[in-house]
């Protein structure tokens, strides 16, 4: 399940942080989170930067052990708060990318390689590569081929397929059992681009997907029917390419506009259930917030899917 409980404990003291960026509200919310992309760091419902590796990223979360997970383009690591490397998986020498990094409730890793040989792995905590699914892109371009992939409860796996236009579901040997298309007639078919990037499953069945350069957030049901659909007409032209994100537990989706470049709009923001912003994330000069995993809302623990 790609469910994460985390407590405020598990946040170290901001003795020494630095303040980093803006968080707007007309409500009040605060978060703190990891974000990962051109910087990788854990930021403080205050905006302190309390923890951070030098280091651009693709993926990461914070365990429940208050350890820091990592995907980075050529290597996986788990550190802990003092920065020692207590886990680690290179690329292999057959792809090009790492993509996705997720911990398994079974203690597993999740991790996508990109390249030749595109595939899903579970890797043990002694390395060894336990579950090896090969994936099918549709494309040899290894930037492109997919993203933020997850495992489902039945056991098999969702992975969005940028240039394929579809989020499939696979099985542990390979076999796609679904296919989620993005480039329907109704979100303006191929020349809309809409490349999945982020596909997450939510508890009444419902897949959230962002849908990078096409510029929206769609929940799919099971049938792969489009529901609830943002774009930026509802946001006041917050997407930017929209790459990572999440749904809190309030059903709220917080998206990262990997793509944005201008100061006034916010690097990640979050939506209500009635396509309201109610929160942002600002930083000037500062972009390319790839992924997020919200950790707290005003001191209280967050329930997210991600």
């Amino acid at each position: 399940m790609n469910i994460t409980f985390l407590a405020a404990v598990f946040l170290p003291s901001a003795l020494f942080a630095v303040p980093w960026g803006e968080q707007i509200s007309e409500s009040g919310i605060k978060h703190s989170f990891l974000v990962t992309g051109q910087r990788t760091a854990i930021v403080g419902e205050d905006c302190e930067v309390v923890w951070e590796v030098k280091e651009g990223s693709r993926d990461g979360e914070v365990l429940a052990n208050g350890n820091v997970l990592i995907a980075f383009s050529k290597e996986v690591k788990e550190f802990t708060r003092e920065m020692e490397v207590v886990f680690r998986y290179p690329l292999s020498a057959a792809n090009k990318e790492i993509g996705t990094v997720h911990r398994l409730e079974n203690g597993n890793t999740l991790i996508t390689e990109l390249g030749d040989k595109p595939r899903l792995l579970e890797v043990a905590a002694d390395g060894k590569v336990v579950v090896d699914c090969p994936l099918q892109p549709e494309t040899g371009n290894a930037h492109m081929q997919t993203r933020m992939a997850r495992k489902l409860p039945n056991g098999n796996y969702l992975a969005p397929h940028l240039l394929a236009f579809a989020v499939k579901e696979y099985s542990p040997t390979g076999e796609v059992v679904r296919t989620i298309k993005t480039d329907l007639p109704e979100l303006g078919g191929r020349a809309a681009e809409n490349w999945p990037f982020t596909a997450i499953l939510l508890e009444d069945g419902k897949v959230m997907v962002n849908l990078t350069h096409g510029n929206k957030t769609v929940f799919f049901d099971k049938e792969g029917k489009a529901g609830w659909t943002v774009t930026n007409e509802d946001v006041g032209g917050r997407f930017a390419d929209p790459c990572g994100g999440s749904v809190l537990a309030n059903g709220n989706v917080v998206i990262c506009s990997y793509g944005q470049q201008e100061d006034a709009k916010p690097d990640v923001f979050e939506i209500s259930a009635e396509k309201k912003v109610v929160w942002e994330f600002k930083v000037t000069g500062f972009h390319g917030a790839h992924e997020i995993h919200v950790l707290t809302t005003n001191g209280e623990a967050v329930k997210s899917r991600r």
